[in-house]
């Protein structure tokens, strides 16, 4: 079965062609970062507009680099949420109106399982049942995972999710957008204990994260300096990030440790943060990614999560739905 996946719930088109026999044949992305740098975020007007202008062109390269023709597909997998809604109404309706121009089925993709399940699509795979976490810009999530749609979720962010604060911080910094890498690349050349921020709710029990509490920290501390120097900028870059990266790995040590599980499953944007995998590594018996291209978004991880559930049996109605919110406690298992 040879799947087209289209992913356009942010500020990334994202297309990929999957082969349930062979794996990923190939895949494209366009990233908007560009476009929303100069507003320090994304903008959802214009996200909807460039996906409007680049997905049915990507979907063209796509098909004509790895020699197939839309008559080769036998379904068309895109996202329908969590995301913003005018940008997933895109991909989404691109893709039910080309899988039933075709007359072959369509299925629509829970953004997060499919960051879920990308590290299926490397060459380590985990143990079920494994302890995930979700960590990218608009979540940050740590479920229990029994199967693909059996999903018990243990805590998440009650405010900003981890992502969300690397870009208020690097904007507060007069860093550049997105704030994760631009934080993770000043960061080494910090001075290690000039500042030391809080690891939010690491002292009390539970699995719930907040990070707006270290968003007001970061301003405090800039207010206090007066106009950092670049000096300045690092050492507070470096506290910023440890912090996270703390944050995250004791959640991540109590979910394993509450559920008597060992391995754990980094998905998502965030998890691509050479500090973060280096602390995992350190503190958990076995930590399992996506592929590095795969965790941040992109058409083949909706593409593979596609093709798994119309192999069993499921597909899209002919209306086009999406949602800006989606809990993946309403997914189907399979």
């Amino acid at each position: 079965m040879l799947v087209l996946g289209i992913e356009t719930s942010c500020d990334e088109t994202g297309v990929a062609l999957w082969d349930t026999d062979l794996g990923l044949i190939a895949d494209s992305i366009y990233s908007q970062v560009d476009l929303h740098a100069a507003y320090g975020g994304v903008v959802p007007e214009l996200a909807s507009r460039d996906h409007v202008q680049k997905t049915v062109p990507l979907i063209e390269e796509l098909l004509d680099s790895a020699g197939q023709g839309l008559r080769d597909l036998d379904g068309i997998a895109y996202t329908a949420g969590p995301g913003l809604m005018g940008a997933l109404l895109v991909g989404a309706t691109v893709g039910r109106s080309l899988a039933f121009g075709l007359g072959i089925p369509a299925i629509e993709v829970h953004h997060m399982e499919a960051h879920l399940m990308a590290p299926l699509i490397g060459d380590e795979k985990p143990s079920l049942p494994f302890v995930a976490l979700l960590v990218s810009g608009g979540h940050t999530q740590l479920f229990k995972v029994d199967g693909m749609g059996r999903y018990e979720l243990l805590g998440e962010s009650l405010d900003d999710a981890a992502g969300e604060a690397f870009d208020k911080a690097a904007k507060m910094l007069g860093l550049g957008y997105p704030g994760g890498p631009e934080i993770a690349k000043l960061a080494p050349s910090g001075r290690p204990g000039r500042f030391r921020f809080p690891r939010p709710m690491t002292d009390r029990p539970g699995l719930d994260l907040s990070f707006s509490g270290l968003k007001t920290h970061t301003q405090t501390t800039i207010r206090s300096i007066g106009e950092p120097t670049d000096e300045d900028r690092a050492d507070i870059a470096l506290a910023f990030e440890d912090a996270v990266v703390d944050t995250l790995a004791i959640k991540c040590r109590r979910a394993l440790e509450a559920t008597g599980l060992t391995d754990l499953v980094a998905a998502g944007g965030v998890a691509a943060n050479i500090k973060l995998r280096a602390r995992l590594e350190q503190d958990l018996p076995r930590v399992i990614y996506a592929p590095l291209a795969l965790c941040t978004d992109n058409g083949a991880m909706i593409a593979h999560v596609g093709a798994l559930r119309l192999a069993a049996g499921e597909t899209a109605p002919l209306a086009i739905t999406t949602r800006a919110r989606w809990p993946m406690a309403e997914l189907e298992p399979v």
